[in-house]
């Protein structure tokens, strides 16, 4: 029996990373609108993620906007979460960072697996890892009793260390080589995850992460969102679409 050599994967953060804006945000807005939350929880929670998409979180604003979450899921069954998912979709899909897509999809093509890891749910982790062809997802667990959500976290919130010691876990299972694996992050909250690995890479980097990448050497990816895209190609196409008017009537005089 021969030892099978350990591989290299690729390990992306999900808010501001592969997507723009908060995962977490876009679900209350899909809770929102299926009525399992208030209109105050939803109004709390845009501007928390106005204030994230302007200059990204804190750790106080992480643990704040969890304790947000998990509080407005207590009660609600997981299979009405889980049936958001169209919902959820579609206000997530618009905001993928394409680039980054890309990049995820090129080191599958090289044979090494891709995973989402995150602060945001276990649940939206998966859904999002089966919809992009990720080979996983990891995020933090909410504890569930008789099919409801209880408002109480389950195991290791997947943030800072804690997102570095999930990729650990995972490598020991899956027979990963970390010095040989990479990690996308914007965040310097992301440094043990970054530092996890041999191929640190900042995507869209907040100040702090941008000075250490800076000083470090490593690479720097900057990406926009699908979404922005498509909005400046409807601009740019209604402009043409007005200036053919303007010249038809032109020529028309």
């Amino acid at each position: 029996m021969t030892d099978v050599a350990p591989r290299a994967a690729a390990f992306f953060d999900l808010d501001r990373t592969l997507i723009a804006g908060s995962s977490a945000y876009a679900f209350a807005r899909a809770a929102g609108g299926a009525g399992l939350i208030s209109h105050r929880q939803l109004a709390r929670g845009a501007w928390a993620n106005v204030r994230f998409r302007l200059r990204g979180s804190t750790d106080a604003d992480t643990d704040a906007l969890r304790e947000r979450v998990l509080r407005s899921l207590a009660g609600v069954r997981v299979i009405d979460a889980m049936r958001l998912a169209p919902r959820l979709l579609d206000r997530l899909l618009p905001r993928l960072h394409e680039d980054v897509l890309a990049l995820a999809h090129a080191h599958q093509d090289a044979g090494r697996p891709i995973y989402i890891v995150t602060a945001a749910s276990q649940e939206v982790a998966e859904l999002l890892a089966s919809v992009l062809h990720f080979d996983g997802g990891v995020g933090s667990r909410s504890e569930v009793r008789d099919g409801a959500y209880t408002g109480r976290p389950e195991g290791p919130f997947i943030y800072r260390e804690g997102k570095a010691q999930a990729v650990r876990e995972l490598a020991a299972r899956e027979g990963l080589d970390l010095e040989a694996s990479f990690a996308y992050s914007d965040s310097e909250s992301d440094l043990p995850l970054l530092g996890a690995v041999g191929h640190p890479v900042a995507v869209n980097p907040d100040s702090a992460l941008a000075r250490v990448a800076r000083a470090e050497g490593w690479q720097v990816v900057r990406a926009d969102h699908l979404g922005r895209r498509l909005a400046a190609t409807a601009t740019v196409a209604a402009l043409a679409a007005g200036a053919a008017v303007v010249n038809r009537g032109v020529r028309r005089s």
